[in-house]
């Protein structure tokens, strides 16, 4: 009796390492993407946390005049914008998830049904590309190239600062498209192909 070589040496089979919490999708998730999934809302709080105390009217170093809006009208607007980023963030773990491949059951009329892989992918594609432009404007007026400049600074420790945070940020558009990537692979073939 002969063994089977893909039983004695599973990596034959599946090349890329999995991540053990995947859950039910599909196919297996590789163990890079689920990573970076869970690093995006990392990589926001920063940005997130910088804002803050702008909207209670700290110009956190930069060089300008304060903001005129009345604060309760700023405070909202920076919450809500840094609860948008982080919901965000976290949405972006359905690249990655079952909940991204089929809808809830607790969705009335909808739960159980199979998410054609395009709604998912669209919106992620163009969201990745949104913020990848952030990343070159960010790398365009933090290396002053081309005339490009960020806003002027009273201390070089606040640029360096908001450079590093607003750098973090920047790097979201990358790494959806490498989450969307990820899936678009895992959703290419129809699931009879496994």
């Amino acid at each position: 009796m002969g063994t089977n070589p893909a039983r004695t040496h599973p990596a034959r089979t599946h090349p890329v390492r999995t991540s053990r919490d995947s859950g039910t999708t599909e196919r297996p998730v590789p163990l890079w993407a689920e990573r970076v999934a869970r690093l995006l809302p990392l990589v926001a709080l920063p940005v997130c946390l910088w804002r803050l105390p702008i909207g209670f009217g700290h110009q956190m170093g930069m060089d300008v005049a304060p903001e005129t809006w009345p604060r309760w009208q700023l405070v909202a607007y920076v919450l809500t914008l840094s609860l948008l980023t982080e919901a965000f963030a976290l949405l972006c773990r359905g690249l990655v998830r079952p909940w991204g491949e089929t809808v809830p059951h607790w969705v009335p009329k909808a739960g159980g049904k199979r998410i054609p892989p395009f709604l998912v992918i669209v919106p992620a594609a163009l969201s990745g590309l949104l913020f990848t432009a952030l990343l070159v404007d960010w790398a365009l007026c933090t290396f002053h190239i081309g005339g490009f400049s960020d806003a002027p600074y009273t201390h070089p420790g606040w640029q360096v600062l908001a450079s590093v945070v607003s750098g973090l940020f920047a790097l979201w558009g990358p790494m959806v498209l490498a989450l969307t990537y990820a899936y678009w692979r895992r959703r290419q073939l129809p699931i009879t192909a496994r």
